[in-house]
This record gives structure tokens, C-alpha cells and sequence, in this order.
């Protein structure tokens, strides 16, 4: 990889899967310089690990626009709940607004790289709003046309999370017993553990600051993640 010493960019650091992505940059071979835009602070710590903590949302674009050289990679795993937010309007103003403030923020700033963790099942025309919603970022994000953009689809999120979500922690249950008693071949297919989104968020989002991708977007299914995730760095 030509030029400056790599730098990775972090948006959703404390959830759950934002917080195995920290985890994996702050781990990588390239050893990147790791930015993490957060509301609250991280247990985690590095000599790589520079962590810009403000409970106002609204000044991370200019906290982003101000890291210089821009980091190699801007990675965005930010999202919450319409429970968490207390109604979809204030969700869809995380999920949506501020995740496409960011991206057009790191476009404009001389990001290459940008991933984003979707989720399966969404579309434009969804009866549903979350998923909707989703379909309609994804859709905002390829027309900034980064040169290489990176977005994962998730199925179900296999892993701790630190608040409770009483249908979802049941069927995640399902997913872990099943996936404990088949080597994963019963779940992979409908849920990925947290740890192997991001692994292969990290993974393939490298790959394209590496130069081993060509540039456009590069959707990454269930399948995919999972065959991602599960490859071993041998750097």
C-alpha cells in the first residue's frame, strides 16, 4: 500500500457490531492508525487508538472532516433501535441522516474507502420502514461514489448486546445452539456471529485500500460474510 501510513475511521464503535470491528482494527496486520467518532467512551485502548468522545452527533462531521491526511478507510457500523431512539422519525435521523452526513463528509475529505454495515432483507419498496429505510441508504451511499464502496448485509446478529431485546435475544438463543451443535452450517445461512461481520468488514475494506479489488461497489451477502470472516490473515 503506497503513501502515508494507513488510518481507519470508525462511526458506531459501541455497539454491537461496531465494537468486534474496533476490536479487529485495533489487531490488523497494517497496524492502522484507528479513529473512533463515539457518544460515550470505549473500554478499549491502543497507542493506535485515537477516540473522539461527544455526546452531540452533530459536531462529528466537523471532527471527521478535520482528521488530515483523511484516513484510509471510513467504516460505519452506526445505527440503534426505533426503542433506543423512542420513535422511528429519531431513529431514522441516526440511522439515516447523520450516517449520510458522515459518508458525504468522508467523500468530500479524500476518503477511498468506505464500508457500511446494511442488513438482509431490505428494499425500496419494503411494507416495512426499517427495512425501507436501509434500502434507501444503501442506495444514497453507492450515488456519492466513493471509489470503492463496501456494504455488508447481515442476516441476524449472533452476540451479547448490552441492552435487551426480549424476541430478538430468543431467536439469537436459537442461533447460538444451532450453530454450537453444526459447526455453524444450521445458522450461517440466516445469522453471523458479530465477530465474522467484522472480520470481513475489516478484511474487505483492506482489500480495497490494498488495491486487490476493483473499484465500484462490492455487496457483500451472508455468504460472502461468512466465507470473508472465517479467512485467516497469515501477514
Amino acid at each position: 500500500m503506497a503513501g502515508s501510513h494507513p488510518s481507519a475511521a470508525l462511526v458506531g464503535g459501541t455497539g454491537l457490531v461496531g465494537s468486534h470491528i474496533l476490536n479487529t482494527l485495533l489487531t490488523h496486520p497494517h497496524s492502522p492508525q484507528t479513529y473512533a467518532l463515539v457518544r460515550r467512551s470505549l473500554p478499549s485502548s491502543s497507542p493506535n487508538l485515537s477516540v473522539i468522545v461527544n455526546s452531540d452527533t452533530g459536531t462529528w462531521t466537523d471532527s471527521l472532516k478535520s482528521l488530515s491526511p483523511p484516513p484510509s478507510i471510513f467504516l460505519s457500523a452506526l445505527g440503534t433501535s426505533r426503542a433506543a431512539a423512542g420513535s422511528f422519525v429519531a431513529q431514522r435521523a441516526i440511522d439515516y441522516d447523520l450516517n449520510l452526513s458522515l459518508a458525504r463528509t468522508a467523500k468530500e475529505s479524500g476518503v477511498q474507502t468506505y464500508v457500511l454495515i446494511s442488513s438482509a432483507a431490505v428494499g425500496l419498496s419494503s411494507p416495512f420502514p426499517y427495512a425501507k429505510m436501509k434500502a434507501e441508504l444503501e442506495d444514497a451511499v453507492k450515488k456519492l461514489e466513493f471509489p470503492y464502496t463496501v456494504i455488508l448485509k447481515p442476516g441476524l446478529l449472533v452476540g451479547s448486546r448490552q441492552e435487551t431485546r426480549l424476541a430478538e435475544g430468543f431467536v439469537r438463543g436459537i442461533a447460538k445452539g444451532l450453530g454450537a451443535i453444526s459447526k455453524g452450517w444450521l445458522t450461517e445461512w440466516w445469522a453471523q456471529d458479530v465477530d465474522i461481520i467484522a472480520r470481513a468488514a475489516v478484511r474487505a475494506g483492506w482489500e480495497c485500500v490494498d488495491g486487490k479489488r476493483d473499484k465500484g461497489v462490492w455487496v457483500l451477502e451472508q455468504s460472502d460474510i461468512v466465507r470473508i470472516g472465517k479467512h485467516v490473515d497469515k501477514e
